[in-house]
């Protein structure tokens, strides 16, 4: 069974924000694959079902981002999940342009608080992620701003294309293995005009 975690902000003031890719990714997995709602536990809304031909748990913790940890390192704990090869994390990163996936088997947190309250709970920096890019913050912009704001609409299209091969990563990680997806996405796309 895998943990398939995305990470965000609960609340409508951060919906459709840079923060929540991985929100936004595990909501497209849930329409994407009718996977039904378990409520809450472990402060984290979760549903469970099949993916991949694997079973999986997606969960999107609702402490907000900074103690994202907590959740993970419980539902882990609860449903047997082994962090180093059945959890995945989905998240934003501001070094990739928008829509640009990159996909790792471990690393660091790369300045990332929610990653790092991840492996400050698990103890470890292996575990898969899957990083969707929001693109770069503009020079003098405030992070916590930035971060928080919303897209544009040419960048929205991007990122809306991003989730979605956010979600079809993790289906290639569950049939075929982490190495069929960071073949397939680690890629830069092509620019569109």
């Amino acid at each position: 069974m895998y943990l398939i975690a995305g990470l965000g902000n609960p609340g409508k003031q951060y919906e459709a924000t840079r923060h929540n890719m991985g929100f936004d990714t595990i909501d497209c997995l849930v329409e994407k694959h009718n996977v039904p709602q378990g409520g809450v536990k472990f402060n984290a809304m979760y549903g469970k079902g099949i993916i991949g031909g694997e079973k999986a748990i997606l969960m999107k913790p609702i402490s907000y981002m900074n103690l994202s940890g907590g959740p993970i390192q419980e539902m882990s704990s609860y449903f047997k999940i082994d962090p180093e090869t059945e959890l995945i994390v989905i998240y934003d990163d501001i070094d990739l342009e928008p829509g640009q996936l990159r996909v790792r088997k471990q690393g660091s947190a790369g300045g990332h608080n929610g990653i790092k309250d991840i492996i400050r709970r698990l103890g470890t920096e292996k575990f898969i992620r899957i990083r969707v890019g929001v693109g770069a913050k503009p020079k003098g912009w405030d992070l916590a701003d930035f971060v928080l704001g919303h897209f544009s609409d040419s960048d929205r299209k991007l990122v809306d294309e991003g989730i979605r091969d956010a979600a079809d990563a993790v289906e290639l990680i569950l049939s075929e293995g982490v190495d069929a997806a960071m073949n397939k996405y680690n890629r830069k796309k092509p620019k569109t005009l």
